[in-house]
C-alpha cells in the first residue's frame, strides 16, 4: 500500500492532480493509439517511484495523460508480464494505481493468436470472458482496502460496455468477432497441441496478458472492457513472429482506436 501510495502521489505532483476517468491499457503493436489522445502529460515508468520498467519490444513504458472524446483518460503505452520475471503484484501495480488516481473504468487491449477457426488476421475480438491458466494476482494477503477476499468474476468484462462497442462497431461499419480470451505465462508461443487444448477448453484466442489486469480491476469494483487483436492463426501451420504480431497489432490499430474513442465518448 506505501508503494502504490508513493506512485500516486508522485503521479498527481507531476500532472497537476489530473484526474482520469478512464484508464487504457495498450498491448504489442497498439501503442499507436497515444495519437488518439490529447497528451497534456506524459511520464516514463523510470520516473515514477516503485512502478516496474517495460522490457518487451513493441511497449514504449509511457504513462500517459489527456483527454479522448472528451473524456480525461491515462493511458499504458506498454504494460508488464508474467514472463518478465515480475511478480504478479508488480504486473497489476500500474491497476492499482490507475484506480487510486480516480478512473472509472478500465479498457485494456492486446495481441492474440486466434483460436476460433473463423477468425482472420487482423480481426478485432471483444473479449466476453476469460479463462486464467496465469498465477492469481490476488494470491496472498487480501487488501481489503481495495476489494473483498473472493471477488466474483460474473460479468468481468462488462455487457453494458460490450452492447455499446456493437452499436458503435455497427454505427462505424468496424467488424468485430466476440470471445473467451484464454491468459497464458508465455514468452513462449503456443505449440499446436496446446491451440487444440486451449480450443476444447472453450478459448477463442490466446495471449499472454490481460486476465492479471482485469481481476485486479474487478476486485476493485472498476468495470472493465478488453480488445484482443488477432494477429495469428494458431491452428494454422504458420510460425509464431514477434515482428509479425507488432505489425499485425499496428495495422489493426487504426480501427481499434476509433472504436476506443467513440466507446469513451459515449461512457
Amino acid at each position: 500500500m506505501d508503494c502504490i501510495l508513493e506512485a500516486c502521489s508522485a503521479i498527481r505532483k507531476a500532472t497537476n492532480d489530473f484526474q482520469p476517468e478512464v484508464g487504457i491499457i495498450l498491448g504489442t503493436g497498439l501503442g499507436g493509439f497515444v495519437d488518439s489522445i490529447d497528451v497534456e502529460y506524459r511520464l516514463e515508468y523510470k520516473d515514477i517511484p516503485n512502478m516496474p520498467v517495460s522490457t518487451v519490444e513493441g511497449h514504449k513504458g509511457c504513462l500517459i495523460f489527456g483527454t479522448v472524446g472528451g473524456k480525461k483518460v491515462v493511458a499504458m503505452q506498454g504494460r508488464f508480464h508474467y514472463y518478465e520475471g515480475y511478480t504478479m503484484k508488480q504486473v497489476t501495480f500500474p491497476v492499482r494505481v490507475m484506480a487510486l488516481l480516480g478512473i472509472k473504468y478500465l479498457f485494456v487491449s492486446n495481441a492474440a493468436g486466434g483460436i476460433n477457426t473463423s477468425f482472420c488476421v487482423g480481426d478485432l475480438m471483444i473479449i466476453t470472458d476469460h479463462i486464467n491458466l496465469l498465477p492469481n494476482p490476488l494470491i496472498g494477503p487480501n487488501m481489503a482496502e481495495f476489494g473483498p477476499r473472493f471477488p466474483d468474476m460474473h460479468d468481468c468484462y462488462s455487457h453494458a460496455i460490450r452492447m455499446k462497442a456493437t452499436a458503435i462497431a455497427e454505427r462505424e461499419h468496424i467488424k468485430l468477432q466476440y470471445g473467451v480470451y484464454v491468459g497464458t505465462t508465455g514468452p513462449t508461443f503456443e505449440t499446436q497441441a496446446e491451440y487444440r487444448y486451449f480450443k476444447a477448453i472453450g478459448g477463442d484466442a490466446v495471449g499472454m496478458s490481460t486476465v492479471p489486469e482485469v481481476i485486479v480491476a474487478r476486485h476493485m469494483g472498476v468495470p472493465c472492457f478488453g480488445v484482443s487483436v488477432v494477429t495469428n492463426c494458431g491452428l494454422s501451420e504458420e510460425k509464431g513472429d514477434h515482428e509479425d504480431v507488432q505489425l499485425q497489432g499496428k495495422k489493426a490499430g487504426e480501427r481499434m482506436a476509433r472504436l476506443f474513442t467513440e466507446l469513451i465518448r459515449e461512457l
